[in-house]
């Protein structure tokens, strides 16, 4: 996302969000931590991590708002058990002593459907600021469990070398795209559903 006026975005910083306050639960079910890397320059590795875990905090302006989440490197899945094996690896990601990739939020700005996430994350003893467009697609009442769900896409790009990850340097791009599908149940409780 650009900020094309400082104005507007402190407008939007304060603006009332269209979200109840509270913690909203992740649905893991119907969320996805999806990612592509360049190989070799002419193609690309599409992968996703399986297990992962985001806690959503809603206030009552986007000032308020908290995003954190945890992916367990291990859980990588590129649909191929060699090539995630040797990833895993000490040659590779390192997942002994790199477990996890964490992000942590500090900035949420925008309004409607488009928003910019700013945040801090960490892998292994590196932690780095990127920046995530975010598409916010609506709230909705669940026919399942009869409670409001929000659902979001979130789209960034880090590279590898930043987190001293440059394996594979002239045949994998150091560039790495992410893109996130999230989906949040509606907190119970007064403010909610069920309150």
């Amino acid at each position: 996302m650009t900020y094309d006026n400082p104005a507007n975005s402190a407008a939007a910083s304060v603006a009332a969000l269209p979200l109840v306050p509270g913690e909203w639960e992740l649905d893991p079910l119907h969320s996805a931590v999806n990612f592509t890397v360049r190989h070799l320059g002419i193609a690309k590795v599409r992968g996703r991590f399986t297990e992962f875990k985001a806690e959503l905090f809603v206030g009552g302006t986007a000032d308020e708002v908290r995003v954190s989440a945890e992916i367990a490197l291990a859980s990588i899945d590129t649909g191929n058990s060699d090539r995630d094996a040797h990833t895993r690896s000490p040659e590779l990601l390192d997942v002994e002593k790199r477990p996890t990739m964490s992000f942590r939020s500090t900035r949420v700005s925008g309004q409607g459907e488009d928003w910019s996430m700013e945040g801090d994350l960490t892998i292994g003893d590196v932690t780095r600021p990127v920046t995530l467009a975010v598409e916010f697609g609506g709230a909705v009442d669940s026919p399942v469990d009869q409670r409001k769900h929000a659902g979001f896409e979130a789209t960034g790009e880090i590279r590898r070398s930043d987190y001293r990850l440059d394996f594979g340097a002239g045949f994998l791009g150091d560039v790495v795209k992410v893109h996130l599908d999230m989906q949040f149940v509606e907190p119970v409780g007064p403010q909610g559903q069920g309150g």
